[in-house]
């Protein structure tokens, strides 16, 4: 048997809109495997769907069942959300621009579609549920209540009649089922949605059953006039017994634009809609309304408050006040036309229909209260209905429910964070008093809040699950408090339950005090106010009386009892008050240790239930007595208890209990009672004699004590205690009566001997009676012992002592100050020795004295009158300071004037006594001020200033001031210098230095100090260093030397273990000493907030540069601040940078030279560059500052980039540095040293030290051994098989030529990186010089159609009336492609011609590329069908074939828009290091000999343009002028002269091409003058001038072969100066007589020229010689593979080997660039991916090498390789043919990396794949991750990737040339006019749209058309 369930989540996934009826035992078993664990609030219970959206709720009244329309599903729900029959509604072949087919061939752009609920009704009268989806139109369906997978009514083929609901998810639809006298109605009022909504009402009224169900035919029908003006947005609708409510906002009339809310009303019984009337709702200053809810005599309705709507307010419309509003607006449009009393139109027929307000009888209203066919309809008042608001909430609220119980109205409100609040409404008020969150944050409840019948329950959807919440939670109150405080209207105190229930559950609630409520006016839980007595004592029982106010009455065999803790006892109830008594000793719990009482819980108690409840204490007398010893008789009777105390036994007891005859002190509390209370207590009052105390002197103590009549009669002995340290002294004593009821205690006289280490002893005293009762304490006593000795060391401190004490100096034995019996008579001192100085500070003072000076000693008298005119100084008096004097020991006086130079003792003389004289001199010296370091400094202050002087050690105190400001001294003062640090000064300006030595100051008048302005700081670069530091950072600024010592300063965060482990705590300013130099600032210090503070010195280079080196951090630490300090001016570096903060990176790693460790030496051979592999190594300096060592000597860096380092070694092997045997390689970076290894240069052969004769006859030897070998060679070869060994010879020659091709391209790319570096830098400022979109547009849309493919139309046409109409046919056609039927007809059509040739279907997709370049989501989605449909025909053919070629519309449709696509892309991520690959091949390509005629170059990578003939030049470089005088005389000052580099074998035309390159580097090649435009002169000299031309009256010629003139021919040396002039003749260039045969100056076809008679022309070599490999060619097959044995090594392969490598690392760059997936892959290719794994899915395609092949051919082939190829369609550029044939080498390297099959290449392979071969497998792989990657990523969404498209859309807006395309557009539609007028006519669909109608339409307006449009 299935079990109820508290969550059923839906896991399941459909794919087929097919109806599941769950059978009964499958249904447990998913339920069991599905269900979760209960939710832990009691009585909740959830359903939910994880993967499915959930719409709407509806429930069936009677039977408790609810039902849950979702995307592409129904549920049925128990009560409790069990799932009980699921039905499977979508998702289906559907699109909302067709009408409803069977056919899926009527609606070619239908599609899978999700089937969203937008309806959800119950007709209880047939038991049925009506169910509206979105797709198919909005139609509906009905199914079974019990079953809701049993349809019973589907509609096969759909009339217009029938669509009901809207078909876009975001319009709502709302609607009842009413009931009428036959059959019940259904009313459906929606928004406006979709293209083939325009014909549906907002209301109508649809029958539920007949022939036609859901039609509105016959019915009502809320009809409107213009649906754009009135597009209604439903809220809600409701009923109750009359009528019909409708809740929804809308604009007004076209004269009304801003939106209101409203509520229309129509009678239950009105089928035809005449009573429709409708008012304005307004919630007095907030916005539109939200939701609603009809409560019982109330509309509710939830406004949108707030500045941007998203708070809510809700208001509460009276049903009594809507009923006279709506019936006013009636009576007004029946009787009076619509206007009020005042003449203003306060009510009208609305929605734009031609009826119109009346003036019918005055009793038409009514007679006619439901309207009828001659009323007016539908009406709308003008006057709002307005509320105040009742309530204010923070978010915006998306569903309200109501709910009348118990006389309360309750309001549900759902908001659209997920949070249910509920409220009470009680008269003009609301009171949230309970939120709580249901769904998940942030997902909104939905509107369709529903309560349960029974009104406990209330269901709230959300997006993904269905909550049961009850509606009052008051069982989960666990007290009455809690209850009460919760402010629950449905909730109250059942007194005599003990718990929190509703009123009805409460069984005599309708009873006094007996249900509690917190909305009552004194409602109060019961308590127990008072108890009488308040506590009791344990050893009894008694009686205990509650005072309990407003206590429930009980029936008369009911009784109430008190609960004791565990003890229960009967209550006896009297009013309001209750009797118990307590329970007896052993039931009582015992005391807590410590304690004199316990404390139980006091209940009365009904049953098993607590009705009130207090705390009660059970005390214990005898306790109270141990808690306090000290005075156990006043603790005991001033307790908070009723406790006696029995003075005679020391007890301390409860009630009339001290032992007979024995009298009692009564407790404080007890009145009328003489002795009572602590003052009644026999106790010790205090001393009778004196507190001190001698040790070592036998003493006697007396106490007086009071109230000891107690004890009179009784014998009695006492003691007196002492607790002296580490013991408890006990002495006897005796009692001394006196008068009253005192007496004095007389303890035995004692000598203490006490170890005291004070001068004196507290020792607490107090008395027993006996030994164990002990008397009171009054308040605490103690005696003080003391010692004269301890204190006072000497004769005047014993003699100063208090006299009270005794003490004399004693001689007697070891001299020592002692009490004054315990020294033998004779043996006192009454005079002290003489005075005994110790020290004297400060030994230095000026001559007009005024110096406090400090004498230290012994015996330097009693007081202050002793010494008073005692003290003299070097001879000279010295007055005391009475408040500075210390007895005996300290002495400070002032000195008085006295020459300077005068020295002395100090001399200290008390009274007759013999003087004290001390063995230091004192000196009066006078302080000169005398210079000043240094002599000025900034306003701000922190000038570290050095005053230079004689005797500045006078006195102990200096002061220093400059310009009367204090200039705090930096100890210590020397005796030549005081150091301070001066102040900041207002004003610029020279300030006199001033020292103050005691009361005596000293001016420095020759030099005062110059305050300067501040300095500036206004540039600082580099802006980044290595975290090792000592980087040179060079700082621009103004006034930069009047800081004396600049710092550079970081500022970090460091962890603890970075601040454990690296830096000590240390002094910022470290103390100096005099003479030292002062030191530098310590490279870390630890500041305050866990903040280190890294610094350098600057060096001031002059006063508007300093040069600073960056500080050194610890790894780990994090960068807070860096900043210069100028003395007292701080400048953050960002400041002084122009806002570029400063920036550490990780420390660079190097490798070691050596692979085979850093301890083994690296062999180098010499002229070898050597290359340093690492990692970051630029990113913290720059190639110029790092140093590299090998041993003593340098190598040259030449190159620094991220990864390599480049250096030129010496020649010569250098010496050692350091004593080892191989020199070290050392590379310095800043602070950085980085030694990577011994450096082994190999020997070469020393060839000079051969003599002459040596050489010849080594050389003859050599022959005669070669030509033995030879002749072996020949003799073996007959026997072996020759053709493996010359295969093997070529591998071992291919081998060391590899090797020896190495060094070439470490040079070559270190030259190359250089320039690179120079172009980076110039790209910074002038830019990549990329084409502006439109350009690129152009180019990439019509490739080889010229610059402009379609010209604008001229000016001036506009105004024809021909223009004018063709011009609007066209824009009818462009209106036209935005039928998706339309377009996708005419594409089918015009690729079915046979006449339509691959080329016109190219040029028509480009064509609707631009037509549709503002609409991209639609020219995707077109693209995307398009496709679909390709790889459905490739499918049942070869799928790898699909997108190879660009055969069809789709596949260069395809291209455009991966053009548009990634144009950002290109410009912000590929575009740069593709254009730096551009720039090295054209750069390497120039730097070596190009034949102008052959078009062969030396340097390539193309086999076929290869310059195989050795062609010596050499490299010139020209001095260009450039400037506006550039034409002028070569001395022209304003001329700029530009270095340009060329060849000596370059012709004319190939010099200006390269002069043109380097001058305007920076300017992009469309704005540069051309080059047969200019001509090239030769300046020699003032009047020297030469024009240079390819050909004139000196070209050499022979043999009718005419050489092309070169720099060598004019002999032009290096460094001549050359200007380009403006052409004044159209002769001398070869290009420009050959008529645009090479408008490049390149390529120079072989033509002869007609003129010359036949001449050839030639350049480097002869173009009609046999070039080598012809003549192989033609050889025989062995003769061949000697030759290219012969040639490769050579010649051939060592040019390209060399090429190749210089260019890899751009190569490696431009691919990672466009297969990286490091950064956001362009949104379009995850889209297009996703697209493609869609399709394979889609067709069961398996094989991942489709789906590679689909991708590839797609992207990198359809793209990337022709981005690759033709950088012109990118940037700006002129791209030769040597370039293009290099780009053609690496696009096909490219292309061979993308595909599957395996790279095998042999002898046989060309050479362009040779070079390749071991890269490509490594570019295979990162084609294969770049695919798994994409794969791998999120999906792009088709809102994300419309989105992008939009934004593309409005970046590119106004396409180029849109009205010329579409004119060309047309022309290719009218060739085939007829065939594509007939496919849309054959079309049903565009049959209903009038497709073939509009395009004739379009004919006949562009028939006659203007042509030069």
């Amino acid at each position: 048997m299935c079990r109820t369930v508290q969550e059923t989540p839906l896991l399941l996934h459909f794919t087929a809109p097919v109806m599941v009826r769950w059978p009964p035992f499958s249904l447990c078993l998913l339920l069991l495997l599905l269900s979760p664990p209960p939710l832990p609030l009691t009585g909740a219970h959830r359903f939910s769907a994880p993967n499915t959206t959930l719409n709407h709720l509806a429930l069936a009244a009677g039977r408790g069942t609810l039902y849950v329309g979702a995307v592409n599903r129904l549920f049925q729900l128990s009560p409790e959300l069990q799932l009980e029959a699921m039905a499977v509604t979508g998702p289906v072949i559907d699109s909302p621009d067709c009408v409803p087919f069977r056919d899926p061939a009527e609606c070619p752009q239908a599609q899978l579609t999700d089937n969203a609920n937008q309806l959800l009704l119950v007709s209880s009268r047939t038991q049925e549920l009506v169910a509206c989806g979105q797709v198919r139109q909005g139609v509906c369906e009905t199914r079974r209540l019990g079953d809701v997978a049993e349809v019973l009514y589907q509609a096969e083929d759909p009339g217009d009649g029938q669509f009901v609901a809207a078909n876009t998810p975001g319009v709502a639809t709302v609607g009842l089922v009413v009931p009428s006298p036959t059959q019940d109605l259904l009313l459906v009022a929606r928004g406006l949605a979709g293209k083939l909504s325009a014909g549906v009402p907002p209301l109508a009224v649809r029958q539920l059953a007949g022939p036609q169900p859901f039609s509105s035919e016959g019915l009502g029908r809320l009809v409107v006039g213009d649906f754009s003006d009135y597009n209604n947005s439903y809220v809600g609708a409701f009923a109750d017994n009359r009528s019909a409510y409708f809740v929804f906002r809308r604009r007004g009339a076209r004269a009304q634009a801003e939106y209101r809310s409203y509520v229309a009303r129509v009678c239950l019984g009105d089928a035809n809609l005449y009573s429709y009337v409708e008012v304005p709702l307004a919630c007095q200053g907030q916005g539109l309304i939200q939701a609603a809810f009809l409560a019982p005599d109330t509309l509710l309705g939830a406004f949108a408050a707030g500045p941007r709507g998203t708070q809510a307010a809700l208001c509460a419309f009276p049903m009594v006040e809507l009923g006279a509003s709506m019936e006013q607006a009636r009576r007004l449009c029946y009787t009076a036309g619509g206007r009020g009393p005042s003449g203003a139109e306060e009510a009208t027929v609305e929605y734009g229909v031609t009826s119109r307000c009346v003036t019918l009888p005055l009793d038409s209203p009514e007679s006619y209260p439901c309207g009828d066919e001659h009323t007016p309809s539908p009406i709308a008042g003008r006057q709002a209905l307005e509320a105040q608001p009742l309530l204010q909430l923070t978010q915006s609220v998306s569903a309200v429910a109501a709910l009348q119980a118990d006389g309360h109205m309750i309001a549900f409100l759902g908001d659209t964070q997920g949070q249910l609040h509920k409220v009470f409404l009680h008269g003009s008020q609301g009171q949230v008093y309970h939120s709580q969150q249901v769904g998940p944050l942030g997902s909104a409840i939905s509107p369709d809040l529903l309560l349960d019948s029974s009104g406990s329950y209330l269901y709230v959807l959300t997006a993904h699950q269905v909550d049961q919440i009850p509606v009052a939670a008051c069982p989960q109150f666990p007290d009455c408090a809690s209850c009460l405080q919760a402010q629950d209207p449905l909730c109250g105190w059942c007194v005599l339950q003990g718990r929190c229930t509703r009123k009805g559950q409460c069984r005599r609630a309708g009873q006094p005090n007996q249900w509690l409520w917190s909305y009552e006016e004194n409602s109060h839980c019961p308590h127990i106010q008072s108890l009488l007595p308040g506590h009791h004592p344990r050893q009894e029982q008694g009686q205990v009386t509650l005072s309990v106010p407003r206590l429930p009455t009980l029936a008369a065999d009911e009784y109430f009892h008190c609960a004791f803790g565990d003890y229960d006892s009967l209550a006896y109830v009297e009013g309001p008050h209750v009797a118990c008594v307590t329970p007896p000793q052993d039931q009582v719990p015992l005391s807590p240790p410590g304690t004199d009482h316990v404390t139980v819980p006091l209940a009365l108690v009904f049953e098993d239930v607590a009705v009130a409840a207090t705390n009660f204490s059970f005390y214990d007398c005898s306790a109270v007595q141990a808690l306090e010893g000290a005075a156990p008789c006043r603790a005991c009777v001033g307790s908070i208890w009723r406790c006696h105390w029995c003075p005679q036994s020391s007890h301390c007891v409860y009630g009339e209990h001290c032992p007979e005859g024995e009298r009692t002190i009564y407790s404080a509390q007890e009145v009328d009672v003489q002795a009572r209370g602590p003052g009644a207590c026999p106790q010790v009052e205090g001393l009778a004699g004196p507190h001190l105390v001698p040790v070592g002197w036998e003493s006697h103590l007396a106490l007086l004590v009071r109230n000891l009549q107690h004890f009179r009669g009784l014998p009695a002995s006492f003691h007196c205690w002492l607790e002296l340290p580490g013991e408890l002294r006990g002495l006897p004593a005796i009692l001394e009566e006196t008068a009253g009821d005192s007496g004095l205690i007389h303890c035995q006289a004692h000598q203490f001997h006490p170890s005291m280490s004070q001068r004196e002893l507290p020792v607490p005293i107090y008395v027993t009676q006996g030994k164990a009762k002990r008397l009171d304490n009054a308040h605490a006593l103690y005696v003080i012992l003391y010692d004269c000795a301890m204190g006072h060391p000497d004769c005047s401190h014993c003699q100063a002592a208090n006299g009270s004490l005794g003490c004399v100096w004693c001689a007697d034995g070891q001299p020592a100050c002692r009490y004054g019996p315990l020294c033998p008579p004779g043996a006192v001192e009454l005079l002290c020795p003489a005075p005994s100085i110790d020290a004297v500070e400060p030994l230095t003072g000026p001559p007009e004295g005024g110096l406090a000076l400090t004498i230290l000693g012994s015996n330097l008298g009693r007081t202050f009158t002793d010494v008073q005119y005692a003290v003299s100084v070097a001879s000279r008096p010295c007055n005391p300071e009475p408040s500075l004097y210390r007895t005996s020991a300290r002495i400070v006086c002032v000195t008085s004037p006295a020459p300077n130079g005068t020295t002395g003792p100090v001399q200290v003389a008390i009274k007759s006594q013999p003087p004290g004289i001390s063995s230091q001199h004192f000196t009066y010296q006078d302080p000169v001020l005398l210079s000043l370091s240094p002599r000025w400094g900034p306003q701000a202050g922190g000038t570290q200033l050095t005053i230079h002087g004689q005797h500045l050690q006078t006195g102990s105190t200096s002061s220093a001031f400059v310009g009367g400001q204090p200039c705090p001294i930096l100890e210590p003062v020397c005796p030549e210098a005081i150091v301070c640090r001066t102040r900041p000064q207002a004003v610029p300006g020279e300030a006199a230095v001033l020292v103050v030595f005691g009361h005596v100051q000293r001016t420095l008048l020759t030099s005062p100090f110059r305050y300067t302005a501040n300095p500036q700081l206004i540039a600082a670069e580099p802006s980044a260093s290595f975290r090792g530091g000592g980087r040179l950072i060079r700082v621009r600024g103004t006034g930069l030397d009047a800081a004396q010592r600049p710092l550079l300063s970081v500022w970090l965060e460091a962890d603890g273990m970075v601040q454990a482990s690296r830096i000590q705590p240390r002094d910022p300013e470290p103390r100096r000493s005099c003479g030292a130099p002062a030191a530098d600032p310590q490279a870390c210090i630890q500041l305050g907030g866990g903040l280190l503070q890294c610094s350098t010195v600057c060096s001031v280079n002059s006063s508007s540069l300093l040069l600073c080196w960056s500080p050194a951090v610890p790894d780990g630490a994090r960068l807070r601040r860096v900043f210069f300090t100028l003395d007292n001016v701080q400048v953050d570096f960002a400041s002084a940078s122009g806002g570029q903060g400063f920036l550490y990176q990780p420390n660079p790693r190097l490798a070691p030279l050596s692979h085979e460790g850093p301890t083994r030496p690296y062999r180098l051979k010499p002229g070898h560059i050597l290359d340093v592999e690492g990692e970051g190594l630029n990113l913290g300096i720059s190639k110029e500052e790092v140093r590299v060592y090998i041993g003593r000597g340098e190598c040259l860096v030449k190159t620094l980039t991220r990864t390599h380092l480049y250096c030129e070694p010496p020649v010569r092997a250098p010496q050692p540095a350091n004593g080892s045997v191989l020199p070290q390689f050392v590379v310095h970076m800043g602070n950085l040293q980085l030694a990577l290894g011994p450096v082994q240069y190999e020997a070469e052969p020393p060839l000079s030290a051969f003599p002459v004769e040596a050489q010849a006859g080594l050389g003859m030897g050599a022959a005669v051994l070669i030509a033995a070998v030879l002749l072996l060679t020949l003799m073996y070869r007959h026997k072996s098989k020759q053709a493996l060994r010359d295969y093997q010879k070529v591998l071992l020659q291919l081998e060391s030529l590899e090797t020896g091709v190495g060094d070439q391209c470490r040079k070559e790319f270190t030259d190359l990186m250089t320039e690179m570096t120079d172009l980076s830098s110039d790209l910074e400022a002038s830019g990549i010089p990329f084409l502006d979109y439109h350009t690129y547009a152009e180019r990439a849309f019509f490739p080889g159609h010229g610059s402009y493919p379609l010209q604008p139309q001229p000016e001036g046409l506009g105004e024809d009336g021909r223009c004018a109409t063709v011009r609007q046919g066209l824009t009818q056609l462009s209106n036209l492609l935005n039928s998706k039927l339309f377009l996708l007809t005419l594409i089918h059509t015009l690729e079915e011609q046979p006449t339509f040739t691959q080329r016109d279907r190219c040029h028509v997709a480009s064509l609707l590329s631009l037509a549709l370049h503002g609409k991209l989501e639609y020219l995707t989605d077109i693209m995307r069908t398009l496709l679909g449909d390709l790889a459905a025909h490739y499918v049942h053919r070869n799928p790898k074939l699909m997108l190879r070629r660009t055969e069809t519309m789709v596949e260069k449709l395809l291209t455009n828009w991966l053009s548009i696509c990634l144009y950002t892309f290109l410009r912000e991520v590929a575009g740069e290091p593709l254009y730096m690959l551009f720039r090295a091949i054209q750069y390497q390509v120039d730097k070596g000999p190009v034949d102008a005629v052959t078009g062969k170059a030396k340097r390539t990578l193309n086999d076929s343009r290869l310059l195989r003939e050795d062609v010596e030049f050499q490299p010139l470089t020209l001095m260009v002028l450039v400037g506006p005088e550039a034409g002028g005389a070569a001395g022209s000052s304003e001329v700029q002269r530009v270095p340009a580099r060329v060849l000596d074998t370059d012709t004319i035309t190939q010099v200006k091409e390269k002069v043109l390159d380097q001058v305007y580097k920076g300017t992009p090649f469309s704005q540069r003058p051309s080059v047969h435009a200019l001509d090239l002169e030769w300046r020699s000299g003032l009047a020297g001038h030469l024009t240079l031309s390819d050909e004139d009256l000196t070209s050499v010629t022979h043999n009718h072969w005419k050489r092309l003139n070169t720099l060598q021919h004019y002999k032009v040396p290096d460094g001549a100066t050359v200007g380009l002039v403006p052409q004044l003749h159209s002769g001398g260039a070869v290009c420009q007589s050959l008529a645009q045969s090479c408008p490049l100056g390149e390529n120079i076809s072989m033509l002869e020229d007609g003129e010359e008679g036949g001449v050839h022309l030639w350049h480097l070599v002869k173009a009609t010689e046999e070039p080598e490999e012809a003549k192989v060619r033609r050889s025989s097959l062995r003769e061949r593979e000697l030759a290219q044995a012969k040639a490769i090594p050579e010649i051939y392969l060592t040019r390209l080997l060399s090429m190749k490598g210089t260019l890899q690392k751009f190569v490696d760059d431009t691919f990672q660039a466009i297969l990286s997936v490091n950064r956001p892959v362009p949104i379009a290719v995850k889209y297009l991916f996703d697209l493609l794994d869609e399709l394979a899915e889609k067709h069961g395609i398996e094989d991942p090498g489709t789906l590679h092949i689909w991708k590839t051919n797609s992207l990198l082939l359809r793209f990337w390789v022709n981005a690759l190829k033709n950088p012109q369609l990118i940037f700006d550029v002129r791209v030769s043919d040597n370039v293009d044939a290099i780009l053609a080498v690496i696009a096909q390297t490219f292309i061979d990396s993308c595909t599957t099959s395996e790279h095998k290449v042999g002898r046989d392979s060309p050479v362009n794949k040779l070079l390749y071969a071991r890269e490509i497998p490594r570019y295979k792989q990162m084609v294969e991750r770049y695919y798994a990657d994409i794969h791998q990523s999120s999906p792009a969404s088709y809102q994300e990737m419309n989105s992008a498209l939009a934004e593309l859309s409005r970046n590119y807006t106004s396409a180029p040339h849109c009205l010329e395309a579409l004119q060309e557009l047309y022309n290719h539609i009218h060739r085939c006019y007829d065939q594509i007028i007939s496919a849309l006519e054959e079309d049903p669909v565009g049959q209903k749209l009038q497709l073939a109608c509009r395009l004739q339409q379009v004919a006949a307006l562009v028939e006659n058309k203007v042509t030069d449009l």
